[in-house]
C-alpha cells in the first residue's frame, strides 16, 4: 500500500504543481482578450479557450488539492475528533468519492468517444481501439461557437484529471486504512 501512496503521491504532486502555473495562461489569455477588444477586432478563439485552460486547471489541479487536503470539508465537529474518528469518517466519504468519481469517468469516456465519432454502446473498447490503432475516427464533435473548435481534447483532458483523481483517492483510502492500524503514512 505504501508504495502505491508513494508513487500515486508522487505523479500527482508533479501534475499539480504544473496546473497550478494554469492560472497564468488563463490571465493571459483573458489579458488579450481585453486588449483585442478595446484596441482591434475582437478575437473569436479568446472566450472558448479561457473556458478549456480553467477546466484543464481545475481538473489536473483536483487530486493535488485531495492530497494537500486543501478541499473544501465541513470541520464544525472534525477538527475536535480522535485521528482514529477522522480516518474512519474520511474513509467512509472517501468510498463515496470513489463510486462518484466511476461514475464521471464512465461519463468522461463515454462523452470523448462521442467527441471521436462513435454512436455505440461500448466506449472503452472504442478508445482503446482508436489508441492502438483497431478503431477509426468517425465525424469529430465541434463546437457551435464561430472559432468552432474540436472537443476531444479537453474531454481527453477530462479523462486523465477523473482517472488522477480516482487514483489519489484510492491512496487517501490507503492512507485511512494505515491510520486505522496505527501505521500512520
Amino acid at each position: 500500500m505504501q508504495g502505491y501512496i508513494r508513487a500515486v503521491d508522487a505523479v500527482n504532486h508533479r501534475v499539480g504543481r504544473v496546473a497550478m502555473y494554469g492560472i497564468f495562461v488563463l490571465m493571459g489569455i483573458l489579458l488579450w482578450s481585453s486588449i483585442s477588444k478595446t484596441f482591434f477586432l475582437p478575437s473569436l478563439w479568446t472566450l472558448e479557450m479561457a473556458q478549456f485552460v480553467m477546466v484543464a486547471y481545475y481538473i489536473l489541479g483536483g487530486p493535488y488539492s485531495i492530497q494537500l487536503g486543501s478541499n473544501v470539508r465541513m470541520d464544525l465537529f472534525y477538527s475536535q475528533w480522535s485521528v482514529r474518528k477522522k480516518a474512519w469518517f474520511d474513509l467512509v466519504t472517501v468510498l463515496c468519492l470513489i463510486f462518484y468519481l466511476c461514475v464521471l469517468l464512465y461519463g468522461a469516456v463515454s462523452s470523448t468517444a462521442y467527441s471521436l465519432g462513435y454512436w455505440g454502446s461500448e466506449p472503452f473498447s472504442y478508445l482503446g481501439g482508436v489508441l492502438i490503432g483497431t478503431e477509426e475516427i468517425g465525424r469529430m464533435e465541434r463546437s457551435s461557437t464561430a472559432w468552432r473548435p474540436y472537443l476531444w481534447p479537453i474531454k481527453s483532458i477530462m479523462i486523465v484529471g477523473m482517472f488522477l483523481m480516482l487514483l489519489q483517492c484510492i491512496s487517501e483510502l490507503f492512507k485511512d486504512v494505515l491510520r486505522l492500524k496505527d501505521n500512520p503514512v
